[in-house]
């Protein structure tokens, strides 16, 4: 029996990490889905033990339902849910966003170019349908970090972070992509970061986020 190195353990039970939490964030694991240890196990190559903390740390970020009798299955999703987590998204994403136009350098300015101009770019590729799902997540999620991540608090983006993993989920489960109406709103988010007009910003993402909860509400099954 081999013995695998401690490093090589944590890097593959953190891929098996991403991996799955990946899967749900863009609802490929389907919501109440059971999440059998032995399948698991045998899809990500790694331990049932390390399965069960993968698990645990999952539920622990509201992804994965952990109950003792029935195991882990995928967070379930319903209408209060979506509509709590876009409040939060909200005043979070608003209140960083001004103060992070109040601190506004010239390195931010450009990362939030280049980030926006990689969403745009995927955009184009996913109203064509060419575009992965995966990559477009990580552009949209990067951009809206780029918009808030010169608010000095690194406690403020994580939190962020978190809630905008959950809030996308509902986008996937949902619709996916929902065309122009996003991408120009993402334009007008720039527009607003490089006149550092942050009024405007939580206007626009108002909007934003408002349109995507309506639709989801009118095109997906939630409780």
């Amino acid at each position: 029996m081999s013995i695998e190195e401690p490093g090589e353990v944590e890097t593959i039970g953190e891929d098996a990490y991403r991996r799955i939490r990946i899967g749900i964030v863009l609802a490929e694991l389907k919501p109440g889905e059971k999440l059998k240890l032995e399948r698991l196990r045998e899809a990500f190559g790694v331990s049932v033990s390390t399965l069960r903390e993968i698990l645990n740390r999952l539920s622990a970020e509201g992804l994965v339902l952990a109950e003792a009798r029935r195991g882990f299955e995928v967070a379930p999703v319903s209408v209060a849910d979506l509509k709590e987590l876009a409040e939060m998204r909200l005043l979070l994403e608003g209140h960083a966003m001004e103060a992070s136009f109040a601190r506004a350098d010239v390195e931010w300015e450009g990362r939030v170019v280049s980030a926006h101009h990689k969403l745009a770019s995927t955009e184009r590729l996913m109203a064509s349908g060419l575009g992965e799902l995966e990559k477009w997540k990580r552009y949209d999620s990067e951009f809206h970090q780029a918009l808030i991540s010169n608010c000095g608090s690194r406690v403020l983006m994580e939190t962020h972070s978190a809630i905008f993993d959950k809030y996308f989920r509902y986008q996937m489960i949902a619709l996916h992509y929902r065309g122009e109406e996003p991408a120009l709103q993402h334009q007008a988010l720039l527009d607003c970061a490089l006149k550092r007009d942050a009024a405007q910003a939580r206007a626009v993402l108002t909007m934003h986020v408002s349109n995507c909860v309506d639709h989801a509400i009118a095109t997906a099954t939630l409780r």
